[in-house]
């Protein structure tokens, strides 16, 4: 009698997973360079600047715990989000972005601010203006609130 030999069981394949195991960002490693490659627009790429938001805690708690500086709004654009302020001084003007800004309403040109100032990286050797107050608005000119709302005239 001759026996036939006896073959192991059929296993299924094991499927790889759909997704990946590892997470996956909505944004780009910095210095990946994909902007290059065309895979991102231009208006997608992460300001170098840092805003309230992205900045860290302790260039904030070094910010905070600095001077107050006094300034007149050179210039601010709402629709661009930032703005440049002149200090009291005299010295070269200063950098504002619009979350850095406390208070109710937009600057505009001529209004006197108080703010702190915080460097920006990577090598630090210029400065933001952080924590803005204005303290006197500019006379004879229309503000507008952050809703949209004209005051004065």
């Amino acid at each position: 009698m001759t026996s036939e030999p006896t073959s192991a069981p059929v296993v299924p394949p094991l499927d790889s997973p759909k997704s990946p195991v590892w997470p996956t960002f909505p944004f780009h490693r910095e210095g990946s360079r994909v902007w290059e490659r065309g895979g991102v627009a231009t208006r997608d790429l992460p300001s170098p600047l840092p805003t309230k938001r992205t900045r860290t805690y302790s260039a904030t708690a070094r910010a905070s715990a600095g001077p107050v500086f006094k300034g007149v709004c050179k210039q601010f654009s709402r629709s661009q989000g930032h703005g440049f302020i002149t200090p009291e001084n005299g010295s070269e003007d200063i950098f504002v972005h619009v979350s850095d800004i406390e208070g109710d309403y937009v600057p505009v040109e001529g209004d006197e601010v108080t703010y702190k100032m915080c460097p920006i990286p990577p090598k630090n050797q210029k400065f933001q203006a952080v924590e803005v107050v204005l303290t006197q608005l500019a006379p004879h000119t229309p503000h507008e609130t952050w809703s949209g709302q004209v005051v004065g005239s």
